[in-house]
């Protein structure tokens, strides 16, 4: 079994970091609201992309990237156009309306992350979406970022008429966590939590067909056991919900083979990645990041200097 125990340390941090971020957001300029919500088409479908919120990682050689010297992640960081002494990470779940079936990928971190997210409610009600009309809701793996919004502050399934896929490794990790152990995976009262979703969740096999022709399981390994990504619709409109096989738009494509501290097994995260950019990159295969710059619709391209982040213009 892989060594998971740097994971929770460095989660344990961040629960550390988060009230003091929060602080710092609520200093920005005033005038300023950060976009809540963006539509685009996957094919025939709507979809919109949901802020949830946002959160920040020191370049420091422990809580993002490791086993490399900070000058050198600063250089790739630099050279991609982004902040060279920390990592600035995007949370937004994607809402799709598939012919009658409102769709759910992921629900953001709830109550689990203090002020700097949990904003979903929020955005969806911004984009005219109600909560009660989602019918399926896809758990790319049970981090608290990605769980939290499951359920309301008060407990109630904050979707309550959706269905809950999740993969069957990754509701037998999530169904076994000690409150201990959650807490190092930011979540908050996990057994309350796995006892209000149980009678919605409907596991699948990694790599399964889930709705015919509308959303395939991609197993994804490395991250949590077992985490999956979801390909949306067909051909070329397709678009590949990849969760959190990668986190950075400019180090995880960039440089791949890097491994970091959120992975769960960091050598096996590492060779997902490599494959994931080069596979997207040859077949120019339509991706959505819920870590990404908002809105996280884009492709991977190559270049002369390598891979990197193509983001979609709005139309």
């Amino acid at each position: 079994m892989t060594d998971r125990r740097r994971f929770p340390k460095v989660f344990a941090a961040i629960s550390v970091l988060l009230m003091s971020l929060a602080a710092v957001i609520a200093d920005a300029a005033p005038g300023a609201p950060a976009a809540q919500f963006q539509a685009f088409k996957i094919g025939t479908y709507r979809a919109v992309a949901l802020k949830d919120g946002g959160l920040e990682e020191p370049v420091d050689g422990k809580s993002f990237v490791v086993g490399q010297p900070n000058e050198a992640v600063g250089a790739v960081l630099k050279a991609g156009g982004a902040p060279t002494d920390h990592f600035e990470f995007s949370i937004q779940p994607l809402l799709v309306h598939a012919g009658v079936r409102v769709l759910l990928f992921d629900t953001g971190a709830g109550g689990f992350f203090g002020d700097i997210a949990g904003k979903l409610p929020e955005s969806m009600m911004a984009a005219g979406e109600k909560p009660a009309s989602v019918t399926d809701i896809f758990i790319s793996h049970a981090h608290g970022d990605h769980i939290g919004g499951l359920l309301t502050s008060s407990g109630a399934l904050a979707f309550p008429n959706a269905t809950i896929h999740i993969s069957a490794p990754e509701w037998t990790w999530l169904s076994s966590l000690s409150e201990d152990q959650a807490a190092n995976f930011g979540i908050r009262q996990v057994s309350a939590l796995v006892s209000a979703i149980k009678p919605k969740v409907v596991t699948f096999e990694p790599g399964a067909e889930l709705l015919h022709g509308v959303v395939k399981a991609v197993e994804l390994k490395g991250h949590t056991p077992g985490h999956s990504g979801y390909l949306i619709g067909s051909g070329a409109d397709s678009v590949l919900v990849f969760g959190d096989a990668m986190h950075s738009y400019v180090v995880s494509v960039r440089k791949p083979s890097w491994q970091v501290a959120f992975d769960g097994d960091q050598q096996l995260g590492a060779t997902t990645r490599v494959a994931l950019v080069k596979s997207s990159a040859a077949s120019g295969q339509r991706l959505y990041s819920e870590h990404f710059p908002f809105p996280g619709i884009g492709k991977i391209v190559m270049g002369e200097d390598g891979a990197t982040w193509q983001p979609e213009s709005p139309h």
